[in-house]
């Protein structure tokens, strides 16, 4: 019975699947697309130093005039981008030669500053993915994935920045944390889980404060993948980047109800002016949301 309805959710799944559009190849491994006041997105090549002797690029896709450009270079090894309230863009620096920080750039002067690069006195592990909320709070995942810097915090945690500059440490029992989202109403934090499988994307009570407390499995992967980047929409659905089985959909009580195909390994995606944009692989695609 189990595998009847399996079968019947992937047929369901199937007969929604819609077209996807690529609008920029040629990267080495795009990560971390994000919205810009302006409609334009943003996002990360990631390039490895096994593959390039670059250490990272951000560029930013036109949707209007449908060009892609690079917005800065190097990029301390970009990976998550988001944009606070504000309009300023928030990065998450990884490892392998990057600078292993959060920063934040003023988009009209270009100046950008640091906003956390150690917790305790030690560096972060390699900064992944960010999100940021109504009062310009940035949360923000540690793991480890790639680089030969040595790994000098004692776990992988999700860390919150507040305004002040203050720095905590608000989920340690994540296991390896990547993607990280909070909801419309920012009274729930996702977090997806990629320690040793079966993989989850985890859901936290999210305070007024920034706490993060009771901790549930919001989807279980089991045998069937794995969530790397995150995000909500409006209707509280959390949109996943799952690797070979691309872009899935899930409601506000973890149940599948889409799936969007792209070639390549899908690691991101961001909602935009109704649009889905995703990277995988070296690409940027577009969908219709």
């Amino acid at each position: 019975m189990r595998t009847l309805i399996a079968t019947a959710l992937l047929i369901v799944i199937q007969a929604n699947a819609q077209t996807v559009e690529k609008v920029y190849d040629g990267s080495v491994f795009t990560e971390g697309p994000a919205a810009a006041p302006d409609g334009s997105i943003y996002f990360s090549d990631i390039t490895a130093s096994s593959k390039s002797k670059y250490a990272g690029h951000i560029l930013r896709y036109d949707p209007t005039r449908k060009k892609t450009a690079v917005f800065r270079s190097p990029s301390g090894m970009a990976n998550g981008l988001a944009f606070d309230r504000q309009g300023r863009l928030v990065v998450a620096e990884g490892a392998d030669r990057g600078g292993r920080r959060v920063t934040r750039t003023e988009l009209v002067t270009g100046k950008s500053e640091v906003l956390a690069d150690a917790f305790g006195g030690k560096p972060f592990n390699s900064p992944n993915d960010l999100t940021t909320d109504s009062k310009s709070r940035v949360y923000f995942t540690d793991p480890r994935y790639v680089g030969g810097e040595p790994i000098e915090q004692p776990l992988m945690g999700v860390y919150r920045i507040d305004a002040d500059g203050t720095i905590d440490l608000v989920v340690s029992d994540a296991g390896q944390p990547n993607g990280v989202a909070i909801s419309a109403d920012e009274k729930t934090l996702y977090v997806a889980s990629t320690d040793d499988a079966p993989h989850h994307i985890l859901a936290y009570d999210l305070s007024p404060e920034g706490k993060a407390t009771n901790r549930r499995i919001f989807v279980d992967f089991g045998d069937s993948g794995y969530a790397d980047g995150l995000t909500v929409d409006r209707k509280g659905n959390v949109y996943c980047g799952c690797g070979a089985l691309g872009v899935r959909v899930f409601d506000p009580a973890g149940k599948e109800i889409r799936r969007i195909a792209v070639p390549g390994q899908a690691t991101n995606v961001e909602i935009a002016k109704g649009s889905i944009y995703i990277t995988a692989g070296g690409a940027l695609y577009r969908a219709a949301n």
